[in-house]
């Protein structure tokens, strides 16, 4: 029987809030090897290389072989388990972070199919084992595995086009599109009305995704985040008020004072202030 090895990073602190890499590896496992039932707090994806083994998740048990990918998500209760006559080999990616959610929404998985059966699993395999090779805890290591994160997703974002392309009408990419475009003109004085057309459904219908998908309205959704691109551009403290209110989208100086006050709980002008003083207010958070 093949050696068992093990060959793990684990990062222990991280610079990119918007994706990072939180561990990664390769490991073969010995006999009934089982990790679980238990849950994690990142996105953990495992390519099978060689053997077998079991996943169980959600009340359903999966057989897996050499080519198969699990994917386990954040608070999902899981286990899983190697084949005891011939326990598999895989490589693993686990990942977090602001954009990791919008990420893993265009994978070919699902949590009534937490499985994909690979046709590349040499490009894949070498893409998760580029991550492995540029582990490290400099920043410049960190920025590599993060690069080479979203060429790994990317990879299999192209199969998720190839073998279970996701419909354009469905209401996750409806949600999808119009973040996009909230992104790119939120600066612009632009309204719901525009969003919603932008993605080619009516204001109501785009009303009833983003609380299905988001748990907010697009207008919440729009107005937090020109109020969090706002901190940033206050705690850089090279704008005045009213140029950061027009930079964001508010062409009202005192309508961004009352609107960013009302997210907030400061004005913004003693938000930038005590910025100034060396009294930090919290980060803001990024919608999702």
């Amino acid at each position: 029987m093949p050696e068992v090895y093990k060959q793990s990073f684990k990062q222990n602190y991280t610079n990119n809030v918007d994706l990072s890499v939180f561990n990664c590896g390769l490991e073969r496992c010995a006999p009934g090897h089982t990790w679980g039932p238990g849950i994690r707090d990142h996105y953990l994806i495992h390519l099978i290389l060689a053997g077998k083994g079991t996943l169980q998740t959600g009340g359903t048990s999966w057989e897996l072989n050499p080519g198969d990918l699990f994917f386990v998500r954040p608070n999902q209760l899981a286990a899983y388990t190697a084949d005891a006559q011939q326990p598999w080999e895989y490589c693993w990616v686990g990942f977090n972070g602001i954009s990791a959610h919008k990420l893993a929404s265009m994978l070919p998985f699902s949590d009534e199919q937490p499985v994909h059966h690979t046709l590349h699993p040499d490009t894949l395999y070498k893409a998760m084992d580029n991550i492995f090779r540029a582990r490290g805890m400099r920043v410049q290591d960190e920025t590599a595995m993060v690069g080479y994160l979203y060429l790994f997703l990317a990879d299999l974002m192209e199969e998720t086009d190839e073998q279970r392309p996701h419909s354009t009408n469905s209401s996750s990419q409806y949600v999808l599109n119009a973040i996009k475009y909230i992104q790119f003109n939120y600066s612009h004085d632009i309204s719901i009305d525009d969003v919603a057309r932008s993605v080619g459904v009516s204001r109501s219908h785009l009303y009833r995704v983003f609380m299905s998908n988001v748990g907010k309205s697009p207008i919440n959704y729009l107005t937090e985040y020109r109020i969090n691109e706002a901190c940033k551009l206050l705690r850089a403290g090279s704008l005045s008020i009213a140029e950061v209110a027009i930079s964001v989208g508010f062409f009202d100086q005192f309508y961004f004072s009352r609107v960013f006050k009302r997210a907030k709980g400061v004005p913004p002008s003693k938000y930038a202030a005590a910025r100034q003083a060396g009294a930090c207010p919290a980060e803001p958070a990024d919608p999702v």
